[in-house]
C-alpha cells in the first residue's frame, strides 16, 4: 500500500467532505478505512494500492465531483 496526501482548493462546506470521501472510497484499490478528508487544511489522506490504481485515478474521481486538485504526494510503503 502507498500513502497519499492530496491537496485541494479550499473546501467551502462540511458536506463537501462527505462528497469527496464517498468518491475516493469508490475508487478500486483504495483502503476505504484509511480515507480522511481534512476540512481545515483542504487535504485528503488515504492508503491505496498503486498496482491496482494510479494516483491520477483518485485525482480524477475528486475532480469529477467538482473539486480542484492542486497537488498530490505519494509515499510508497
Amino acid at each position: 500500500m502507498s500513502k497519499a496526501t492530496i491537496s485541494l482548493e479550499d473546501l467551502a462546506c462540511p458536506s463537501c467532505m462527505q462528497k469527496i470521501e464517498g468518491a475516493v472510497k469508490n475508487v478500486a484499490g483504495v483502503d476505504k478505512d484509511s480515507v480522511k478528508v481534512l476540512f481545515n487544511s483542504s487535504k485528503v489522506k488515504l492508503d491505496f494500492d498503486a498496482d491496482v490504481t494510479p494516483i491520477e485515478s483518485i485525482e480524477q474521481a475528486i475532480e469529477k465531483m467538482g473539486y480542484s486538485v492542486i497537488k498530490s504526494k505519494v509515499k510508497p510503503s
